[in-house]
């Protein structure tokens, strides 16, 4: 989270509580993908919150710098792949499928990209103003081809689904991200992450209105989730 480590380790245990709420509530194998959402991020916030205190200790610089990978990984690499495609499994009708299928070519293109950039030019991670600054020296002639990408991939696929109330997901995600990019622009990666983590909260609740009525349907086997 952006604003201190025991911040980043609560919302962490929270997630964590929440998503293995939702994983309880998995009545089929496409399920779990959107499930695990909330532990995806509970993952995340850790991994911030143990960012901030190597951060505050030059001894530890081995592995801050290597939280701060792991960190973008998760929040530039994996996330355009795996909100579109979790989607597009959840997703029981034919309404959407080909804009879906775009969505998640984006996502893998984006990924491709991003992780590319990752691990060629060099990133860090500092405090600043309370905040976690993650300074990437990405090619700027490229980075508005990154972000078009990436916004898309992530923000437009609940609002072409027929799942009931998955719009309000991505109305929420997307209000937070406006928010970010208004207020908080150079922190701007660690910022929306934190406000998208507390809105996966809704992946439960969305489980529970898709399998609340249907009792016929059995439960995915333990040893196909662990």
């Amino acid at each position: 989270m952006c604003f201190s480590a025991g911040a980043s380790f609560g919302a962490g245990i929270v997630l964590s509580a929440i998503g293995m709420a939702s994983m309880r509530k998995v009545k089929s194998i496409p399920q779990i993908l959107f499930a695990s959402i909330p532990l995806m991020f509970a993952a995340q916030q850790i991994t911030e919150g143990l960012l901030w205190i190597t951060l505050r200790d030059p001894s530890f610089v081995f592995i801050q710098r290597n939280l701060t990978y792991v960190f973008l990984f998760l929040a530039q690499v994996t996330w355009p792949v795996w909100i579109p495609f979790s989607i597009l499994l959840l997703d029981k009708g034919t309404k959407y499928k080909r804009i879906q299928k775009v969505f998640v070519f984006m996502g893998v293109v984006i990924s491709i990209y991003l992780g590319y950039c990752l691990f060629v030019f060099p990133v860090e991670a500092q405090i600043m103003d309370y905040h976690i600054l993650y300074v990437l020296h990405y090619p700027h002639t490229r980075s508005l081809f990154g972000s078009v990408f990436y916004i898309v991939a992530i923000l437009a696929p609940p609002f072409f689904s027929t799942v009931k109330k998955l719009w309000m997901l991505g109305l929420i995600v997307f209000f937070s991200f406006l928010v970010s990019i208004l207020f908080y622009q150079y922190y701007f990666v660690s910022v929306w992450c934190f406000f998208a983590s507390i809105t996966s909260i809704s992946v439960l609740f969305i489980l529970r209105e898709i399998n609340g009525s249907k009792n016929t349907v059995p439960p995915v086997p333990l040893q196909l989730i662990v």
